[in-house]
């Protein structure tokens, strides 16, 4: 929409609108078949701009995980301020993947974009690496909470932490497949199960 005249408008920067387009892109289609002449063109935005930005488009990928990587940690900052027990602790970082799932894709839900990257990249790329970095914090939040539950059993603690991140990336992975958020659930369902047995 056009601003009023008379009235200065914003532009948001370059960086951000370039971003913004990639992250929808490589979601949507992959990484390896958006090139840089869709994130441009996407964010409406000159080709020079990108590469005022980013020194390449594995600089913007680079770029792009980090920022998914930080949009989960903020969903699941939102689920764990609401928790009460450690039990609830545990349950947010569940939540915070069916609250990921639950985001307006543009052509649906495909499942954890890290991991959709990460399945396009070279082995020892560090793209990959990035993407097990956040895969290994997500299940150190889960066993700092689990360890909650079960003080001075920290090989125990960090067992159930374990199972419950395969529960949890499995359920992601066939929730991407399906299109839907009901993996997880039934994903969290089992979780609250094994807590409530602990």
């Amino acid at each position: 929409m056009a601003a009023p005249v008379g009235r200065s408008t914003t532009k948001r920067p370059a960086r951000a609108l370039l971003l913004e387009a990639a992250a929808r892109l490589f979601y949507a289609g992959g990484v390896a078949a958006t090139g840089i002449d869709s994130i441009t063109a996407a964010a409406g935005v000159a080709k020079k701009s990108l590469y005022n930005n980013f020194a390449s488009k594995a600089d913007l990928v680079a770029a792009y995980l980090a920022d998914r990587h930080e949009e989960w940690l903020a969903l699941y900052r939102d689920r764990a301020a609401a928790a009460v027990t450690p039990q609830d602790c545990v349950l947010a970082v569940f939540d915070a993947y069916i609250d990921h799932a639950n985001f307006a894709y543009e052509h649906g839900f495909r499942g954890c974009g890290l991991l959709n990257a990460a399945a396009e990249l070279p082995a020892g790329a560090p793209g990959r690496q990035s993407v097990r970095q956040h895969k290994e914090e997500v299940e150190g939040l889960l066993r700092k909470h689990v360890a909650e539950l079960l003080p001075q059993q920290d090989e125990v603690a960090g067992r159930v932490a374990r199972h419950l991140a395969f529960l949890l990336e499995g359920s992601m992975a066939r929730a991407g497949l399906e299109g839907g958020d009901r993996c997880l659930h039934e994903a969290r369902m089992i979780a609250a199960g094994m807590l409530a047995g602990l």
